[in-house]
């Protein structure tokens, strides 16, 4: 009979198996070991737990105009997995502020303690750029964080905006557009969702074509018009957008806001709860614009509202 290789005799098999046998365990703890370490990371994957607490500033998100768009990232202090986001956008009529306005209204800290990473933005101002700048600035951030979210250690299914009135405005166009409104703009990652799972929207108008005439100026300065029948209001106004998919809401706004009347948020609240969308409503009693004391304490307080917002962002970011 011919034999092609030489049988391994019995013994000298169990020998070599028994001397495999330290190797094979020392790559099995190995192994074990960097899944462990994978599962109790308490960072989002692909960022640093040094990060955690910290700030990164004048981050780019993309270019418009010749413009470059920056965000400061605001890392959770305390995360276990990836991160959930809530993108900030500020107030300030469209024409002014900026992503430092962050904590000028809630404690942030709340949030970050949470575990969430804010992402504060600027964009571009009015009257040098007219609507629709400002809001495909603030879709082309959405689109940077999921397209860099690996790096940053985010969720990229977990994002809700934040904003107070004319922020509040763009979070809510946030919420009910999607690339089909023809809002997206240029500023890049255009491969890139700009949806958001969650809006708190602080004061903000949503029917343009029934604001206050001492907001006409405003309004010209930054829709270049004020004519309530204009196609340009409606177009720039969340209502006009509201369908049954569009994400959870919640609405902030003082009783006694006569910049942005309290009316505003009521009709898109009833049109949100008409679409069959999570919606809720929070009268701040004695508030004006920017929750300033009207005629006596605030109730809630801005204490209460951070842990409301806290609160909502948690039932449906988590």
């Amino acid at each position: 009979m011919i034999r092609l290789c030489r049988p391994v005799e019995p013994r000298q098999s169990q020998m070599g198996t028994m001397r495999l046998l330290p190797v094979l365990l020392l790559c099995w703890l190995v192994a074990t070991a960097a899944c462990s370490s994978r599962a109790q990371s308490p960072a989002g994957a692909g960022t640093s737990p040094s990060k955690l607490g910290t700030v990164e500033r004048n981050v780019t998100y993309g270019s418009a105009s010749g413009v470059s768009l920056k965000m400061d990232i605001y890392y959770p202090r305390k995360a276990s997995g990836l991160f959930p986001v809530v993108v900030y956008v500020h107030g300030g009529a469209w024409a002014s502020g900026d992503r430092t306005w962050v904590t000028a209204l809630l404690d942030i800290g709340v949030l970050l303690d949470r575990g969430y990473m804010i992402c504060a933005i600027d964009y571009r101002l009015a009257p040098r750029y007219k609507f629709p700048a400002q809001i495909e600035d603030a879709k082309c951030a959405l689109r940077f964080l999921r397209a860099n979210a690996s790096n940053y250690g985010i969720d990229p299914a977990r994002i809700g905006a934040w904003g107070e009135s004319a922020g509040g405005h763009l979070s809510a166009l946030l919420g009910v557009t999607d690339s089909s409104a023809g809002l997206e703009g240029s500023g890049g990652w255009a491969d890139q969702s700009s949806r958001v799972q969650a809006v708190v929207d602080m004061f903000g108008p949503s029917d343009l074509t029934d604001l206050p005439a001492e907001l006409s100026q405003i309004l010209e300065d930054v829709f270049g018009t004020s004519d309530p029948e204009s196609d340009a209001l409606k177009r720039a106004s969340p209502l006009t957008y509201i369908s049954g998919d569009d994400p959870p809401f919640l609405l902030l706004h003082g009783d006694s806001d006569y910049t942005v009347p309290l009316s505003q948020s009521q009709t898109l609240l009833d049109r949100l709860v008409s679409a069959g969308v999570p919606a809720t409503l929070v009268v701040v009693k004695n508030s004006g614009h920017d929750f300033m004391s009207a005629d006596g304490p605030i109730s809630p307080t801005r204490a209460q509202l951070t842990v409301m917002v806290a609160d909502f962002f948690d039932k449906y970011l988590r």
